[in-house]
Parts: structure tokens; sequence; C-alpha cells
């Protein structure tokens, strides 16, 4: 079975909702971050009318699910769903496959090592 990395970049307030929405469709596990960032806005706010020529970095959280290619649709519709504010800022959400994962402790592969 395939697997996928689903990479989120979002603001911070959205956060428990997107996290529960997901936990009611099956996602077991995650990785969140604190981190920085912009996008081609260079972080200025929405309302500003001037363009900058120096970035503005805004606090951000970079959410990493790791999932089956079958789910991966699903968990995307569903952070569309959750994260649309229809304003900059709103997000982007970033899919690649996977070729493997190991549980060390286990030594597990794949699927395997994804599930309990």
């Amino acid at each position: 079975m395939k697997l996928s990395r689903i990479e989120i970049i979002t603001s911070l307030s959205k956060f428990n909702e997107l996290k529960a929405a997901l936990s009611k469709v099956g996602v077991t596990g995650m990785t969140v971050m604190q981190v920085l960032g912009c996008g081609v806005q260079k972080g200025t706010p929405e309302h500003a009318r001037e363009e900058y020529e120096e970035m503005e970095l805004r606090p951000k959280q970079l959410i990493t699910i790791i999932t089956t290619e079958d789910l991966t649709k699903k968990i995307i519709e569903i952070v569309k769903q959750e994260l649309y504010t229809g304003h900059i800022g709103d997000g982007k959400i970033f899919v690649s496959e996977i070729s493997n994962v190991i549980r060390v402790r286990t030594g597990e592969e794949g699927l395997e090592a994804l599930q309990r």
C-alpha cells in the first residue's frame, strides 16, 4: 500500500478545529511545529496597500501527517474545509510520496510501522 506525506502550513488560530476534524476521520498521528514564514504576499497584512520589498515572517504551524494513499484525498478535503476563510494566510498543503516508514523500536516497516 502506498503512503503519502501531507504537510500543512497555516496560521495558529485554526489548529484545534482542524485537529478535531482529522481525529474524526481516523488520523492517528501528526507532528506539529511552530515555524515562521510567509508566502507570495511577503507576510504583509491583507489590508496593506503598499508593496514591501522586505519579507515579514509571520508565526505559522507546520503540521505533518503520514497516511495511506486512500485516506489522503479525504484528509485534504477536510483541511481545505477547516482552514478556508477566503483571506490571505489560509495556508498551503503539500503532498508527497513516502517510499518507506520504519518503526525504530520494532523494526516494522511500511503500513505496519504506522499502525498500532
